[in-house]
């Protein structure tokens, strides 16, 4: 390789301009990011307001129901994945490897762990709305389409996979949404010490 030919890099063996601007973008994009973890209620709020807007907006165009229709799928991708465990019981139920979820009373505690974790699960669900939203600028994405029959598909697509996904939830017997460890009562202080 000659110089300059690795990726970024002017001739002069610095980081071009254009690198280094992407590269700050990102680091900052990154640090919105990381500042707005702790505040889950406002991001899906942020987001909902996001979705009522592309609605509005889909509804006001009457069009770009086929970018819909892939939306709430895509959606419906994410949301399965947020209610699935990261280990599937039904293939572990053959070896013993690995963590199990806890199937009797008196078993150890185990939280449960998502395939999908909430904070991707909604950056994924926003990217997905501003990605939406960018293509209802363009006309090449206003597929004329008769939409009763995507609303039809996506009803019917929607009740078999949460059908599915809730059978799958009651035989291998977990709950996605788990609220920390039971806590126990011991035995109340009568409030008398023994003395030697």
């Amino acid at each position: 390789m000659s110089e300059g030919d690795s990726i970024g890099e002017s001739v002069h063996g610095k980081p071009s301009v254009v690198f280094r601007f992407f590269t700050r973008l990102g680091q900052i994009y990154q640090s919105w990011l990381d500042k707005s973890t702790p505040y889950t209620a406002v991001r899906w709020v942020v987001t909902l307001g996001l979705s009522f807007i592309y609605m509005i907006r889909v509804y006001l165009l009457q069009g770009w129901y086929i970018v819909t229709y892939a939306l709430g799928i895509y959606h419906l991708n994410l949301f399965i994945a947020f209610l699935s465990p990261k280990v599937d019981p039904s293939l572990m139920e053959d070896s013993d490897d690995g963590p199990s979820l806890p199937t009797k009373q008196n078993e150890e505690f185990r939280p449960f762990i998502r395939r999908l974790p909430e904070f991707k699960f909604w950056h994924s669900a926003t990217k997905g709305i501003l990605v939406a939203m960018v293509c209802t600028f363009f006309e090449a994405f206003n597929v004329p389409v008769f939409w009763p029959i995507l609303v039809m598909y996506f009803i019917m697509l929607f009740c078999i996979t949460m059908k599915r996904q809730i059978k799958h939830m009651v035989k291998y017997r977990y709950i996605p949404f788990t609220h920390g460890k039971r806590k126990y009562k011991g035995k109340e202080d009568m409030g008398k010490t023994f003395a030697s």
